[in-house]
């Protein structure tokens, strides 16, 4: 998780937002279209959690899930998952730049 979680140290908790962005930026780093088993692996997040975050995250309209060969599915960002990341990562680019 290095790469998603640049700013943290050793054995810290990830935020609410820090885990939104670690989703979304792993589906989006994954050609915007990755399988349920995979996203949950590289979110580091328990099955529960996974769930109950990709439940909100479609609910809020951040990420589709479509159905893809017979019984499985994928997950992708929408437009207005695409523009929160942006802003967010602008937000805490904006925030380093004063050393906050």
């Amino acid at each position: 998780m290095d790469s998603h979680s640049n700013n943290m140290k050793p054995f810290q908790k990830r935020s609410r937002l820090e885990i939104i962005r670690d989703i979304l930026k792993v589906i989006r780093e994954s050609n915007n279209t990755i399988s349920p088993t995979k996203l949950q692996r590289l979110s580091n997040l328990s099955f529960q959690m996974f769930e109950e975050y990709v439940g909100d995250l479609e609910a809020k309209g951040l990420i589709t899930v479509k159905p893809y060969k017979e019984k499985r599915k994928i997950y992708s960002l929408t437009d207005k998952g695409r523009n929160f990341l942006d802003k967010y990562e602008d937000f805490v680019a904006f925030l380093a730049d004063f050393g906050l």
